[in-house]
Parts: structure tokens; sequence; C-alpha cells
């Protein structure tokens, strides 16, 4: 461990019964005790020894964490085995990669891994944890550079004369505290598995304990091959782990889109557990007519399977936001991709859809945790959204609810694992998280403060996403970049729709957009007149560009049509299609909305 200067303090374990020091001042030289306490030289069995290797299973490698996997073999041999003992690693190793086969010559780069030692020994030098334990420019080659890096042998001085310091110890500095200290018997051993070098383990004897034997150095080589298992097993999963984490955030959404009368912020936090990284996500798509779509899922499992899951919903999501389906549509078709999957997954998942005209949210949820709506005032309350089943479980329909957020107002959208914990229920997480938010200040909402202060804390054990939606403050006071009109239902309509475009185009001095915004808009008008019942709204919307929307009754959706040279119509799209960026058309409750987009004049 760091004393807080940089440097590592070395600690012992205190023996069961008597401590260390008492042994030695009782006369009694012994070795491989279990829970600290030493044998006897002369009742050591065979028997014992194997009990011992026994008991190094259950003690090392309890996590798939590869440090506290050699910091374990560390604390397992100390005093028991040795009165100090320090693991370095492979540099190579720690960063997932494989081991190295020794070729004699050069040294692999070594960083110190894992330490421990008896009181009296704290004095000693080694070398900080987390650091290169060999540097050219200021230490010598050791025996253990020589034989256990560069050889894979093992190395036992077992009475330490005054040049042996020297060749056990990197530096002089190093050496000469060894020697004050009363170290006297030296042992390392190479950690090798499947005939590669993943690092080495050195231990020392101080005063009062016998020095190494080949017994010793036997033994050591058996736990070492043990614990090397333990340490590469480690580094597999870490390597396992480190591509589902980067496969994960690959899929997540880089950058929010810029949505008018909207701040969207999105959070990932992985899990501090090596099982709990899965299948959770979020992602926000801008929408025609200035909304916005605001998706978060959570795929039950964990793995690759479970990232590889939540990749092809998001992305089966993705498309049919595209086609602008209203969001209890897209539950339903997620739920029949979901059902077409070979692994039979089930997932949770929550859509909102915001539209700027009037701040509303229409929500529909897949079985999905309940969304928190905050007030600008500190106010927090859950929004009650009608709960379907889970995607994948086969029962639709959905339904959706629709709710107004007021200006300053916030949507949290988050997963499980924000708030589960194996200690509580979830409603009194829930209640706790509510709580939470409702402390915070409305900035450090948007900054993702509730990640830092959610329930779980530091216990939580699952991964999390929060997406974090605010209504800008003047999002209801400035309604010059929205415009919506109601259409008489009979011929003049084109007429009167032309007519306010041209004027609010003229309000916002985008008059060379007018010629043809008002072809687009009668093109709408008059196809809702001839196939739609009529015009319901005409909405004109300017944000990164400039959107006109006119929605009507009809069940059918545009599609454009081949037109002959012969024929006097069918030619309407194809002109819109020529003219504008991008048109389309959604359904809706009553109808449908029609809408193209033009780009704002540079």
């Amino acid at each position: 461990m760091n004393d807080g200067k940089g440097r590592r303090r070395l600690v012992g374990r205190a023996s069961a019964g008597r401590g260390a020091a008492a042994h030695r001042s009782a006369g009694a030289r012994g070795r491989l005790g279990r829970g600290g306490a030493r044998t006897p030289l002369d009742r050591i069995t065979t028997r014992d020894r194997l009990a011992w290797l026994n008991l190094a299973g259950t003690r090392i490698g309890t996590t798939l964490d590869l440090e506290r996997t050699a910091q374990e073999l560390a604390e397992f041999t100390v005093p028991g085995f040795a009165d100090g003992a320090a693991v370095d690693i492979l540099e190579s190793v720690l960063r997932g990669d494989e081991g190295l086969r020794w070729t004699g010559t050069g040294v692999p780069p070594m960083r110190a891994t894992a330490v421990c030692a008896v009181e009296a020994l704290s004095s000693l030098e080694p070398t900080p944890v987390g650091e290169t334990t060999f540097r050219a420019e200021e230490a010598h080659e050791t025996l253990l550079h020589r034989y256990c890096l560069r050889q894979g042998k093992p190395v036992l001085v077992s009475r330490m004369r005054d040049d042996d310091f020297l060749r056990v110890a990197p530096t002089r500095s190093a050496a000469a505290k060894m020697r004050a200290a009363g170290v006297h018997s030296y042992l390392a051993v190479p950690l090798i598995a499947r005939g590669l070098l993943l690092g080495s383990a050195d231990f020392v004897r101080g005063p009062g304990t016998p020095p190494f034997s080949a017994t010793d150095l036997a033994l050591a080589e058996q736990l070492a091959s043990q614990a090397a298992v333990y340490i590469d097993n480690a580094r597999l999963y870490g390597r396992e782990r480190e591509h589902v984490v980067s496969l994960q955030r690959s899929l997540l959404p880089r950058a929010t889109p810029v949505t008018p009368g909207l701040r969207v912020r999105g959070e990932y936090a992985p899990s501090t557990a090596h099982h709990g990284v899965g299948g959770d996500w979020y992602d926000v798509m801008a929408l025609p007519g200035g909304r916005t779509a605001l998706m978060v899922g959570d795929v039950m499992g964990h793995g690759l399977p479970a990232a590889a899951t939540m990749g092809r919903l998001r992305a089966v999501a993705r498309t049919l936001m595209t086609l602008d389906m209203a969001p209890e549509r897209v539950l339903a078709r997620l739920d029949l991709a979901t059902r077409d999957l070979e692994d039979e997954q089930v997932a949770t998942f929550l859509c909102a859809v915001f539209d700027p005209a009037d701040s509303t949210y229409t929500l529909a949820s897949a079985g999905h945790l309940p969304p928190l709506l905050l007030g600008g005032e500190g106010s927090a309350a859950f929004a009650d959204v009608p709960v379907g089943a889970p995607l994948g479980a086969g029962v639709i329909p959905y339904d959706a609810v629709r709710l107004r957020v007021p200006p300053g107002g916030s949507l949290v959208m988050y997963t499980d694992g924000l708030v589960k914990s194996r200690h509580a229920d979830l409603e009194r997480q829930l209640d706790l998280l509510r709580s939470a938010a409702g402390g915070l200040a409305p900035e450090a909402v948007e900054g993702g403060g509730l990640i830092g202060c959610a329930p779980a804390g530091a216990a939580r054990f699952d991964e999390a996403v929060l997406l974090v939606a605010t209504t800008a403050a003047d999002a209801l006071d400035a309604p010059t970049d929205v415009r919506e009109w109601t259409l008489p239902r009979e011929g003049r309509a084109a007429s009167v729709a032309r007519g306010l475009v041209t004027d609010q185009l003229a309000a916002w001095e985008l008059t060379e957009l007018a010629d043809v915004c008002e072809l687009v808009v009668s093109e709408l008008v008059g196809n809702a007149l001839r196939y739609g019942n009529g015009p319901g709204r005409l909405r004109l919307l300017r944000g990164e560009r400039l959107v006109v929307e006119v929605s009507d009754t009809g069940p059918d959706l545009p599609q454009i049509q081949h037109a002959d040279l012969s024929d006097e119509g069918g030619r309407g799209l194809q002109l819109i299609n020529m003219l504008c960026r991008r048109w389309g058309s959604c359904r809706t409750v009553t109808g449908k909305v029609v809408w193209a987009e033009q780009n704002l004049p540079s």
C-alpha cells in the first residue's frame, strides 16, 4: 500500500493466536501456518504442505480482477511462508495481451503489482505499486531478471552473503536496507501459464525464521503455477470485459443532436463488477418537424451476447424512428424483432418523443422503470406511464401517454442499474432516487449528477444509463420559431396556406425561400384535399432548416408515382423531392402528417 508520499509501505497480517514476533521470541522457527500462524519445523509434514496448497485455492483468485489476484498471492504467503513477498506482472499482461516466451535476452517491461511483508521488514525499499520495476538508467540487473524473466527458471539464495544483496536488490540503497533489516534468505519463481511468462514472485525471510530450502523452492513453484492460472484467467476475463465495454460504447451515440427547445445529456456508467457489463443503451434522434426521439433500453443478461443484442435492437429502433412512427408503434415492431432473435433475449425499453411546438412528450414503455419529471423549482415525481410487457414477451399492443414539462423542467430516463441494490427493495431505491433528484440543482441534474449520488452508490453492481432532457426556459416564450395554423377544409385552403407561409417567411426575412415554399405547401394541401379528407393543421418551423408540415385524417401515406409524358398529374411529389432537402410522412392517432424540409440560406 502507498503511504501517501509515493513510497510503498509494507505491512504484514497478524498471526492467529500469537503474533509473528511472539513466535520468534519463543524460539519457534517454523512456517506454512494457516491463517498466519506458523508450525514448528519438526512438525511440518507432506500432508501439511498439501493442505497449505489446497488452502491457496480458496484464498487466491477469489475475484476475476488481475491486480487483486496478485495481491491475494502476496498476502497468502506472508507470514506463513515468507516474511516479505512481491509480485510483478508484465505490462503486456496488465493490458490484456498474451504473456511472453523467454528468449534469454532482454528484460520485458514489468510493473510492481502487489506487495506484503511483516512489520519488521517495513523499512525495505520496494518499487512502488504501479511503477516499472526495472529501469536500466537507475537499476542493475538482478538474479530475478537473469533467471526468472530471461530463462523462466527459479532462483534460490538460501543463506545470503554480503555480495548477494547487490545480486538480489535492484539498487544499492535497496540492498543496504535489506541488509540492515536482517534479510538472510531469498527465493524467486516465475509465473508461467500455458507456457507463457506472465510475471514473477519473489520472497524474503528475516530475523527469527529459517532460510529457504529446496523443499520451500518446490512448494513455491507449485504455488506460483497455481496462481499463474488464476492471473491468466483474470487477464482473459478483463480483456473480454474491455471488449464488451468498447463494443457497447461504440454503439452509443457519440454526440446528441441539436434540437430546438431541448438540451439533452446522456451518460453511461460501466459496472464496477466484472460481470455487470451488458446491454444498457440510450439514443437521441432528431425527427422531422423539430421533434426529438429519446430512447433508453436494457437487455436482460450480461456479457458479449447482451451487448450484441443491444446493438441489433438499437439499429432496429433507429430505423423505425427514421420512419417517424409513433412510440407505441415502435415498441410493437421492436417486440416482433426481439422475438425473431435466435437467442430469445428479453429487453425493457422506454421511448419518448418531444414536440417543441407545445413542449410535450409522448411516451411509451415496455416494462421499463418510470421516468422522473423534474420541475424547474426543485419538484420531482415519477411520470405515470402505462407499462407494457418487456420486448420479446409477445404481449402487445402498447399504450402511449402525452405529458407536458414546464419550462426549465427535465425528463430523466434511466436503466435499473442506477437504483438496483442487493440489499434494498426497489421501491425504496426509487424513492431515494426521487429525493436525490429533487435535492440537486438543475445544472447538476443536467450534468449527470444523478450517476454519482444514485442510491446504490459505490456498491452498484450493474451498469447504468442516464438520459436527461431539459426543456429550454424560453421554449414557450419563443413562438417566432414555430408557427401553427388551422386550415379550412375546402378548396380555398391552398390559397390560405400560401398566404400564411409567405407572410411568415417575410417576417423571418426568408423571402428567397417563398417561391419554393409556396409550391411545396400547395402540393401538400392539394394532396390532403384529394386523399386525406381535407387538411387539418399547417405548421412552419424554423430551426437548423425550414420545415413545412400539413396534417390530415387520411389513412394512406403518400408515395411518389411514376408519371408518363401524357399524364396530367402525379408529379407533385416528384417536384417536392427535387426541390427540398428531404420529405416524408408519419401516421398519427387521427391520421397522418406530411412534411418537407428546405435548407436555410447560408
